[in-house]
């Protein structure tokens, strides 16, 4: 899955930018977490214990139903479905683990954070500090490895009496950081809240310098040109298995044992860790994309530790789609939202001259594609094409940059093109780390067709409606099915209570979702809002970008700040009105700050 904006990734699904997270607010363009790869953020995890294999799922349960019905498309209600059989028969053994977070959090809150000036690696600046929390690598095993995980912070702005406590961000993933999150207190559309709470970012395990994890040379991971095409031919698909397999020979090797920790359980753990390192007897959070998913997996665990949530653009939590049907739902919400952008650019034809109708810009795109085939522009190839305006699906602000590049290079001028799509080579090892960050949680976090033959019928027949974005979205996730680790049974989210003490009633949280989002297409914000009854569903209507707080629409932000202010919810449901269409620019603008496409995806031939 991929994701973006204050934001990180949902890889291909959110979950996958390629590798990119977009991580740029809407109002202000300027990364939310620093250079973060867009999937997440890591490099290699120097911590060892044991691998525990409490949820295995064994290598035939990925059989696919009848090749009439492709395996995304089968009700989960399905006695035959081999997900649903493996969701049943995996056992859950999270009593320890239960015991184990009561202990971290025990220490942590005894031991407290140290802030300081923070390491120039995180590239952040006074006021903001740093410090770091001590979290077990296994909380089954709480006095075995520990790893720590980085942290920021800047405090209230307002008066001491008025402050809330600590406000914790993630900006999604798996695998972005929120480190940088402290540093966006003094912007105008958030000191509402920057007076009453402590902005607290963090790097999630495997992120940036908490416990980092990595699985291919950077160098090798940001490989370009490469090419993408949207019907690959058998012996592409047959190079993409290869590196696929390699990619997924590449996490176990360079992780060891630690590798099966990296799940959304453990964030999940971690969150609560750090919530008692900052002294907070209950935890307020804003989770965007994949922040939104751990967010909920942490108020199924600890709802008497959730003071207030809000999830911005929202994960299906449905078990039955963490993680192959979210991706396969994403590329066709992709599809839409692509023709989106098509159908803007034509509108303003008289601007960009590459077509009066969504099909004939489709045809410019699809004359600049085939030249590229022929022959890359520098380092951008078919693949890097795709990921740049893949972009377009996340943030309108990319609407018309991507058109004028892709104009002046029908012209026959490549720069445009290449400053919008080429790599950065000084991103090379975060992108890499956050690709493996992705990877690992999501092929940990739930049982995957452990076939090729279902991916390649499934995506297949996926491709012939939604060719933009599919079989992308399968390079990405492509390891999955060769993960060395056994896979973990997703939580039901919203069903019982947490096992420690975390136990409770989850007071109201506040959902936030646009009506077209592809990262995070709406139907899982209404499936999160059917799972937690007392939460309230803000719904921007006609509206596509990837991540709603902080960004231009002043009806979403005035339901966030009176929440966070105050507690209140503006009940089951409300509506805002769409943000203002993009406008063509004069002459071209920057392009927003969101972080360089990753080179390649590991499977990209």
């Amino acid at each position: 899955m991929r994701a973006a904006a204050l934001y990180g990734i949902l890889g291909p699904l959110s979950l996958s930018l390629g590798m990119t997270a977009l991580l740029a607010t809407p109002a202000t363009g300027r990364p939310l977490a620093a250079p973060a790869p867009p999937h997440t953020s890591g490099t290699t995890a120097g911590a060892t214990a044991a691998v525990r294999a409490r949820a295995a799922v064994s290598a035939g349960t990925a059989a696919a139903p009848p090749a009439a019905a492709p395996a995304w498309s089968v009700s989960p209600a399905s006695p035959a479905s081999p997900v649903s059989s493996a969701l049943a028969a995996a056992p859950l053994g999270r009593a320890a683990e239960a015991q184990g977070v009561a202990l971290a959090a025990r220490r942590a809150a005894a031991r407290g954070i140290h802030f300081g000036r923070c390491p120039r690696a995180e590239a952040l600046t006074a006021p903001v500090t740093c410090g770091t929390v001590s979290v077990p690598l296994d909380y089954a095993r709480p006095g075995g490895p520990q790893i720590s995980l980085t942290v920021s912070r800047v405090r209230a702005t307002g008066p001491k009496a008025r402050r809330q406590g600590a406000l914790v961000y993630n900006p999604g993933g798996p695998g972005a950081s929120g480190m940088a999150f402290p540093s966006y207190a003094p912007e105008e559309e958030f000191r509402r809240v920057a007076a009453v709470y402590d902005f607290v970012g963090y790097a999630p395990r495997g992120v940036g310098r908490s416990a980092p994890l990595s699985c291919q040379s950077p160098t090798v991971f940001a490989k370009a040109p490469t090419s993408s095409p949207p019907h690959p031919s058998a012996a592409f698909k047959r190079r993409m298995v290869a590196r696929a397999k390699a990619y997924a020979r590449g996490c176990a090797r360079s992780a060891g044992s630690a590798l099966a920790h990296y799940t959304t359980l453990d964030n999940a753990r971690d969150l609560d860790v750090l919530r008692a390192a900052l002294g907070e007897r209950r935890l307020t959070f804003i989770g965007a994309s994949y922040g939104t998913y751990y967010g909920a997996v942490y108020a199924t665990l600890f709802p008497g530790h959730v003071r207030r949530m809000v999830f911005d653009s929202v994960v299906n939590p449905d078990p039955w789609q963490i993680w192959y049907r979210n991706n396969l739902e994403q590329s066709l919400a992709f599809e839409r939202r692509w023709r989106d952008w098509r159908g803007w650019v034509a509108r303003h034809d008289d601007v960009y001259h590459l077509g009066t109708t969504a099909e004939r810009v489709l045809a410019s795109y699809e004359k600049a594609r085939a030249r590229l085939t022929r022959e890359p522009a520098g380092a951008v190839g078919t693949a890097q094409l795709q990921h740049a305006f893949l972009r377009t699906g996340y943030n309108d602000d990319y609407w018309d940059p991507s058109a004028r590049a892709l104009a002046a290079y029908l012209r026959g001028d490549p720069a445009p093109l290449a400053d919008l799509a080429a790599p950065d080579p000084a991103t090379a090892a975060e992108d890499e780390n956050g690709n493996a960050v992705y990877t690992a949680v999501e092929c940990n976090d739930a049982p995957w067709p452990r076939t090729w033959g279902t991916w390649d019928r499934d995506n297949t027949a996926l491709a012939r409606r939604a060719p933009f974005e599919t079989w992308d979205n399968v390079a990405m996730n492509l390891p999955c099915a060769f993960w060395p680790v056994p896979h973990q049974r997703p939580l039901d989210i919203g069903i019982g209570t947490g096992t420690g003490p975390g136990r409770g009633t989850l007071p109201p949280v506040l959902l936030l979702s646009a009506e077209r989002d592809a990262a995070t297409p709406y139907a899982g914000a209404k499936e999160l809002w059917r799972r937690l009854p007392g939460s309230s569903l803000v719904t921007e209507r006609n509206a596509g970008t990837h991540g709603l707080w902080g960004g231009p629409n002043a009806c979403v932000n005035r339901y966030v700040d009176t929440y966070l202010l105050t507690g209140k919810t503006p009940g089951r449901s409300a509506d805002c009105a769409a943000r203002a269409e993009p406008e063509p620019q004069p002459e071209p603008a920057p392009l927003p700050d969101s972080g360089k496409q990753p080179a390649a995806l590991p499977g990209s031939p």
